[in-house]
Parts: C-alpha cells; structure tokens; sequence
C-alpha cells in the first residue's frame, strides 16, 4: 500500500528546486571564481570520458540521456578548452571517438577534489549515520529517476 501523500511529494519537491537553485547559484560562483570549472553538462560529459573511457558522440549523448546535437555543441566547447580530442574510430574510420586529453583528465580531478572538499566542509558536524543515509537515500533516489527516465 502506498501512503506516500501529495502533500510530502510537494514537500520533496519544494526541497529539491531549493537544492536546484542553490546548486545553479554555486556553479555559477565556481564558473567566475575557479578557472578550471566548466558548466555543469559539459562537465558530466568530461565525468563520463575519464571514467568510461573514449566513445563515440551518440554513445556519450545516450549515456547522459541528452540530444546528440546538445552533446556536439558540449563536445565543442571542451575541445576548444582542450579538455579532449576527436580521433579515428579505429572499429570504423567514418566514426570518431570522443576521448579526454591530459589536461581534460587534470580538470576533471581538480574539480572532483573542490566538490569533495565543499562537501566534506559542509557535512563536518553530521553524524556518520546521517551522512551514510544521506548517499544511500540519494543514490536511491537518483536510480528511481534514472530507471523512470529510461523507460
């Protein structure tokens, strides 16, 4: 039986447009203050890079669940930042692989241990119970949106 109510989904939901917002207000702060940031979406583009290694566009437009014509426009923007580099497909010279360059992969860590620090910083007084339940509740949520999304 479900008993989750409205009433609380709207609560969620007023939350987490709080937390939207708050995000986009930090982003922008990092953007004008560090001058490794990169935007948000071209950003995961460069998280899924250096983790998965180089794919193809489409592949990296799927794997962000993103149109591939946004994901070419992302693509640009890091290649003249020279965080990566189109090359050969080597399985079909009419593709090209998306891969991160030396200096994608130095952003990439570098802004992974700012976010890390901020959130070290800010969850310092937590309990370890409320900050392990914080990532599993999140990360439960996040594959609900994601198998939502998808389907």
């Amino acid at each position: 039986m479900n008993d989750y109510t409205t009433d609380q989904a709207d609560e969620l939901g007023t939350q987490l447009a709080r937390l939207i917002r708050l995000f986009d207000r930090m982003q922008a702060q990092q953007l004008a203050e560090n001058p490794d940031a990169v935007e948000r979406a071209a950003y995961l583009l460069l998280v899924h890079l250096v983790k998965d290694g180089p794919r193809r566009p489409g592949a990296l437009a799927e794997a962000v669940h993103s149109d591939p014509s946004t994901v070419s426009r992302q693509i640009a923007q890091l290649g003249r930042l020279g965080f990566v580099a189109r090359t050969p497909d080597p399985g079909d010279g009419r593709a090209s692989l998306i891969a991160a360059t030396d200096e994608g992969r130095r952003v990439f860590a570098e802004n992974r241990r700012l976010r890390n620090e901020r959130l070290v910083a800010l969850l310092a007084d937590w309990p370890t119970e409320d900050r392990d339940a914080l990532t599993r509740l999140l990360g439960r949520f996040t594959t609900a949106m994601e198998e939502a999304w998808t389907a």
